[in-house]
Formats: structure tokens, sequence, C-alpha cells
């Protein structure tokens, strides 16, 4: 693990940068300072650039359009990876009938769910019938009744045994400098501890995203794994889901990770980035 106060100069040793969202590009308040230059600086350099985010609300288009509202341009459609397409891809090539009922919101299903298939929301399941539900899926925090969709959620996984997909396995997301609340990874944790399951997760730490991006890029020229840097702001997705991959990683603390805590995480942890910088703008 090398301390650096200098992205921009560890980068320019790659040929290709995946880059988290939330805590690299933007945070809270929107567009982080300085990251308009590094954007333009990588492309100068010709580094390869791809954008790989555990939201599962929204299509490669809406993410590029949201970059564009805060103020970022130049990110390509194509370069946004996200934990949705992952979960997309799966259900349109395992799930062949039946229909697919989901927490989350209506907008989240549209996107996610277009396998051919009949989507319901869990608030409109009737238990007396659930002979065509072949799948569940997780999709986002927002967009039911926490007070009882969870609880039918749990009930409905006790009387039928089909697949459990999380879109977004992260478990909290930053609201504020100081406060987070709580994303869907961590709904379907609470749910998978209650009734002893194992679900199918996409997102970051886990593999799809770093497969798909790898093989896309190598689809333009040859990329080994050595010469691609993961950067993110979570130990726990980011980083580990780089170290697991095989590509060097940089941990930013312009997100989730403070400066203050960087060392008692990584030591609690045990999960080591190959670099630290305070932002990628620097």
């Amino acid at each position: 693990m090398k301390s650096t106060k200098s992205f921009l100069k560890t980068v320019v040793h790659f040929k290709a940068v995946f880059l988290d969202s939330y805590g690299v590009l933007k945070n809270y308040k929107g567009l982080i300072d300085g990251v308009q230059n590094t954007i333009d600086f990588l492309r100068s350099k010709k580094i390869a650039i791809r954008i790989l985010t555990n939201d599962a609300s929204r299509s490669q288009e809406q993410q590029a359009e949201s970059f564009t509202k805060i103020g970022l341009r130049g990110i390509e459609v194509h370069e946004i990876i996200t934990s949705g397409m992952m979960a997309k891809q799966f259900l349109q090539q395992k799930i062949t009938h039946g229909k697919i009922a989901y927490l989350g919101t209506q907008n989240s299903a549209e996107y996610i769910l277009q396998s051919g298939l009949e989507h319901i929301p869990v608030a409109d399941i009737d238990f007396d019938d659930l002979t065509s539900i072949a799948a569940f899926v997780f999709l986002d925090d927002e967009g039911f009744d926490w007070n009882t969709d969870i609880t039918k959620t749990v009930n409905l996984l006790r009387h039928k045994n089909i697949p459990v997909i999380v879109a977004n396995s992260d478990k909290f997301y930053p609201v504020s400098k100081n406060d987070v609340a709580i994303a869907t990874g961590g709904i379907a944790k609470l749910v998978e501890s209650m009734l002893h399951k194992k679900f199918i997760h996409f997102g970051k730490p886990v593999s799809q995203m770093f497969m798909f991006a790898f093989d896309e890029i190598n689809k333009l020229t040859s990329f080994n794994k050595n010469e691609i840097l993961m950067v993110g702001d979570t130990l726990g997705t980011d980083i580990l889901g780089g170290n697991k991959f095989g590509v060097k990683t940089a941990l930013v603390l312009s997100g989730n990770t403070s400066a203050d805590d960087v060392y008692m995480e990584i030591n609690a942890s045990g999960i080591i980035p190959d670099y630290i910088c305070d932002s990628i703008a620097i």
C-alpha cells in the first residue's frame, strides 16, 4: 500500500481506469471539485474510462443524463456499467416464465425487468395465488411501504422457494457529510439473515461488473489486468472487488472513507488498497 497525495501522478502508469461514481465523481452536494479536469486529463492521456456503479435504479442513459445535470461533461453512455445491467442480463437469461415480484420503484422495475415477463410490486401480491411468481428482485430502497412490504417480502420468501436477486449490494449510502441511509443491499442482508438463505447479489464487490468492463475494453485493444486501476471510496465494495478481480486499486478519501479513519478501517477489515489518494482531482 502506497499513500500518495497525487492521483494524477499515479494514474498515468495505467492504460485504463475503472471509477466508482458516488464518492469519486460526485457526492451529496453534486460534482466533486476538480473532477472535470481529471476526466479531461485522462482523455488527453488516452486512458480508457469505465464507470462502475452499484446503482440499480437508472439505465445507462439516465446515469449519463444525471452526470450532465451536475456539470460533468464527456461521459459516454457505453462507458457506464451498472449493477442493474448485470441483474437485467441474469433475469433475461434465467427467468423465462411467470411473474417477477420486486421491492422498489416502478422506474427501476421498468428498466431492469424488461425480460418480456410481467413484473409485480410486492404490495400487490395475492398470497392466495403464488403459483405464477417465478422470481423476486430487491431493486432499491424507495417505492414501497417500509412498515408492511418488507414483512410481506419475508413471508413471500418463506412460502415460495424462488430465485432471489439483489440488484444493488450496497448496504448504505451517504446522504450528507456525516449521515447515511439504508440501501437495498442492507434490506436484502436483513432478510437473508432472517430466513437463513443466500440470495444472488450483483454489484461490487462481486466480479460481474469487473468482468464486463474488462471484456468490453479488450474489444478496443489489448489490456492486461496490471494495466487497470480501480478507484473507489469504499473498502468493502470498490477495493475488495478490485482486489478480488486482480487489478490495482486506489482508495480515495472523498466519500465513504475519511482521512481520520482510513488506516483503522484498513486494519479492521484486512482490505488493503494499493494506493490511497485524497481524491481523483489532485
